[in-house]
């Protein structure tokens, strides 16, 4: 941004102390809106309200060209690219130590464009704050920055790699970036979830199938890990592999070679496998639930991922840039969030970890309206009286989950089923049968 002229917007405006239709709507604008810009089709500035002269630290003269009021930096957003006719966009800029956010609506009357209402806010400087942005995970936190630095070394081994975390905390951009960043990279990624198939068909999906092995088995199949050839293999909810499956893995790492369903032939594989998993191995092991032998070919390099209650400063951060994903698509504009709304959400418990957040905050813009986000524009469950921690050590039948109860658990786990059936105390496959009695599953 550059500070433009010394006349202020008294020179744009009638004199008069009575109150003009102009002052009154750029008062009511200053008032719910704040910083805003007014842009004519020609884009030069018809007025400012008096929050964004405040932000700007200096009057802006009615008629200024736009581009000299907004001044990219070398490689920054240039101030035509807001100017679109959609409903809305958004870019930043930068002006001595802030980055200003700048979200441009077009305005139109009778179907004819009339300009550009430009609403400006004040961001911080990632780079200031000590934040970081990392094959698509954002933090300021020192512990999970150390982790992105773990990544980076790990990369360029060829080593099997486990990464720990809860459900929702980033486990597959971790599988990404040590994938991108390692001599692979150019190679394929291919990523199965282990939970979320039956053990017949996960085998073959793993190490594929020939024709005729099975009802169904038309024609050949390679495989995921035959797809990864020359690449990396994204082994998701690892623990949950049964068995015997466990064991034709361990043979497949130990031979570098696999033998599909149905087949003899051992096929050749060159595959670095990423594993992750929100449950300890070292006590599935000791469950009799895990193989020990496998999980030391998994586990040579652990990667802990920290949940986002123990990231508490990348709340409201977080929040906040996933709401301006939302206003680039729609038309309200949040641009803070009430005192009792900041405490509810630094409080939470965030189950379901960043995808819990970003689930909430589109909730919160549909359900919302104005630039402030308030505690009744959260998810019920913010406002409910929480059940004492005792209760979710309890394992009901399927038939004793209430409807309210089993809805409520998958919105704090963002959707995710394992994580909501450990809320509730269950196995995956009891809420999957209460679900199907719901009728709200197609699996």
């Amino acid at each position: 941004m550059r500070r433009r002229g010394r006349r202020g917007m008294q020179e744009a405006m009638p004199s008069s102390r009575a109150a003009s239709p102009t002052r009154l709507a750029l008062s009511a604008l200053d008032t719910l809106a704040g910083a805003v810009l007014l842009v004519d089709t020609g884009r030069k500035v018809l007025a400012a309200t008096p929050a964004l002269e405040a932000l700007l630290g200096a009057p802006v003269t009615e008629g200024t060209p736009l581009s000299e009021v907004l001044v990219p930096q070398a490689s920054g957003e240039r101030p035509d690219t807001l100017l679109t006719e959609s409903r809305a966009s958004l870019a930043r800029f930068h002006t001595g130590p802030q980055t200003l956010r700048v979200r441009a609506v077009a305005l139109s009357h009778a179907g004819k464009p009339q300009g550009w209402a430009l609403i400006v806010g004040r961001e911080s400087t990632p780079d200031a704050e000590g934040a970081e942005v990392f094959h698509g995970l954002w933090t300021r936190d020192p512990e999970l920055r150390r982790v992105f630095r773990i990544v980076e070394k790990v990369a360029r081994t060829e080593s099997s790699v486990l990464v720990r975390g809860e459900s929702g905390t980033g486990k597959e951009h971790i599988a990404h970036a040590l994938h991108a960043l390692s001599p692979r990279g150019k190679g394929p990624f291919r990523a199965i979830n282990c939970a979320a198939l039956p053990p017949n068909l996960l085998e073959s999906e793993l190490f594929g199938h020939v024709r005729g092995a099975f009802t169904g088995a038309v024609r050949d199949s390679p495989g995921h890990f035959r797809l990864a050839h020359g690449g990396s293999l994204f082994l998701d909810e690892v623990a949950e592999l049964p068995l015997d499956l466990q064991a034709k893995m361990l043979r497949v790492l130990e031979t570098r070679t696999v033998i599909p369903v149905g087949g003899r032939a051992p096929v050749p594989v060159d595959v670095r496998i990423i594993a992750a998993t929100h449950r300890a191995l070292r006590r599935e092991v000791e469950a009799g639930r895990f193989r020990a032998d496998l999980m030391y070919r998994l586990r040579v390099v652990p990667i802990f991922l920290p949940t986002l209650r123990e990231r508490r400063g990348d709340i409201l951060p977080l929040a906040q840039r996933f709401l301006d994903e939302h206003h680039q698509r729609g038309t309200r504009r949040v641009e803070r969030f009430s005192p009792e709304a900041r405490r509810l959400l630094e409080a939470h418990a965030w189950p379901g970890n960043v995808r819990e957040l970003r689930n909430v905050m589109e909730y919160a813009y549909v359900i919302g309206e104005g630039p402030v986000l308030r505690e009744t524009d959260l998810p019920p469950e913010f406002s409910e009286v929480r059940r004492p921690p005792a209760s979710l050590d309890a394992t009901p039948a399927a038939g004793a989950l209430d409807a309210q109860s089993v809805r409520a658990a998958l919105t704090r786990a963002g959707g995710n089923r394992t994580e909501a059936a450990r809320l509730l105390g269950v196995s995956r496959v009891t809420l999957w049968r209460r679900l199907r009695a719901l009728g709200e599953t197609t699996d």
